[in-house]
């Protein structure tokens, strides 16, 4: 909504002061200002982003400091209420999957995920030695009746009012008891220091994107927040040749992969949709259509190929 005050508009003048950090205070106005005339009070000698020794007045140090920590509780008040009046559904067309991996390769490199910890997982499946192998793309399945929010014991894993389900890692304390309730296993621990990306200095941590990312903490698919917020699909959406994810709004009944546009409630009814272990009661708000009349056959020659050679192949 326009008017919600928690909107990263109002924030965009804040934001050009915070959002810097330390290492970039040589752009902000108000210390440039400080260093022009005479400095009341105590200083500090920082290093600019561009590689000077700049004198800042501890003062302005703390009001940035302020104003930075203002626009992250700003962010994580916004992340935690939602997108107002939506009510998030993704639908998974099996009959489409080809293991092209498109979906999972943009996926890790929009969410800066090393591919050991991915989110998104394209399984090969097979429900008897009687039937045909289908591949089955696997991600957080966002729950109406999530067990990883009942058992976190920090609240940093939470349910929004949109139906997404979230992790603020600034809260998350490593317990790993959301792991151990999930009964999908889509949930992943950050063992390692994230990968430096240096578009990411200074980037103010925000639940949405999960970003920067964080040390011993737990991470999943989230179902891509900001990009919902800019009226856009998911990254596996956006990415995946053959028109596999539907994603939509089910207060609007509607579901689009981005080229074709369904009623949800008449192509889960039309497709035979399901939803994933649904006897655990978990009501969770991805919903598969089964592999049948399938597009393309399933490829043998798919299931032993690694990322690389799979890129080549497809």
């Amino acid at each position: 909504m326009e008017s919600d005050k928690f909107s990263r508009k109002n924030f965009l003048k804040l934001g050009a002061i915070a959002t810097g950090g330390i290492a970039a205070l040589n752009s902000i106005p108000f210390v440039l200002n400080a260093q022009d005339g005479p400095v009341c009070g105590e200083t500090v000698t920082l290093l600019s982003s561009d590689g000077k020794l700049v004198h800042v007045d501890k003062k302005s140090l703390k009001l940035a400091s302020m104003l930075r920590a203002e626009e992250t509780n700003a962010l994580k008040i916004r992340a935690r209420k939602g997108i107002e009046g939506r009510k998030w559904v993704a639908v998974i067309d099996l009959a489409r999957c080809k293991h092209a991996m498109a979906c999972q390769k943009s996926c890790n490199k929009n969410h800066y995920i090393p591919g050991d910890r991915q989110w998104l997982n394209v399984y090969e499946m097979q429900d008897s030695k009687e039937t045909a192998p289908y591949w089955m793309p696997k991600t957080c399945f966002h729950c109406d009746r999530p067990p990883c929010v009942a058992v976190c014991p920090v609240d940093a894993t939470f349910k929004r009012e949109d139906g997404i389900v979230l992790i603020d890692n600034e809260r998350c304390i490593g317990c790993r008891f959301c792991m151990a309730a999930c009964p999908y296993s889509t949930r992943v621990f950050n063992w390692g220091e994230p990968e430096y990306h240096k578009e990411l200095d200074g980037v103010v941590y925000d639940p949405e994107q999960g970003l920067p990312r964080k040390k011993g903490t737990v991470e999943k698919c989230d179902f891509c927040p900001d990009m919902l917020r800019e009226g856009k699909l998911p990254h596996c959406a956006e990415a995946c040749p053959n028109g596999v994810y539907f994603f939509g709004d089910l207060n609007e009944d509607t579901v689009t992969n981005g080229s074709e546009t369904f009623r949800f409630s008449q192509l889960i009814k039309d497709r035979a949709g399901y939803r994933y272990m649904e006897e655990i009661g978990t009501e969770p708000n991805v919903y598969y259509l089964p592999p049948v009349n399938r597009l393309v056959p399933f490829d043998e020659t798919d299931k032993h190929l690694d990322e690389t050679d799979n890129m080549h192949h497809h």
